[in-house]
């Protein structure tokens, strides 16, 4: 007979109660992919802007719709998400805020922060 084994059968992620250090981690590393995908849309709006006159008009009635706003949002979003916590990350490199409890807190002003950051962000770009 075999012995039961006391690991989980079936896992569902999204029932899980994560730690806020795990989801400051996750969301760093999400916001670093968005930011990677986002520099190929950029560096074509930038290049449509100075192919020509039209191409600078082309992009700027784009960057004045909606979803172009929205899109910018979250690119701003995303640099401000990976800035703090990268700042938190160059912190527990140099031995500041290693300790469980420091680590809890700082994850906790990270995300804190990151999210003021997207109200303003929103603000002023809308």
């Amino acid at each position: 007979m075999k012995a039961k084994s006391a690991r989980p059968t079936n896992l569902n992620v999204f029932s899980m109660r994560w730690p806020v250090t795990a989801l400051v981690s996750i969301s760093h590393r999400i916001s670093g992919v968005v930011l990677f995908l986002a520099t190929a849309l950029l560096l074509w709006l930038l290049d449509l802007s100075l192919a020509s006159e039209a191409g600078f008009e082309r992009a700027a009635a784009w960057l004045g719709s909606p979803w172009a706003k929205a899109a910018i949002w979250l690119v701003v979003t995303a640099l401000l998400c990976h800035l703090i916590a990268g700042c938190r990350h160059l912190l527990m490199d140099v031995g500041i805020g290693e300790s469980w409890r420091a680590g809890r807190n700082g994850a906790i002003i990270v995300a804190l922060l990151a999210a003021a950051g997207a109200i303003l962000a929103g603000l002023w770009i809308w």
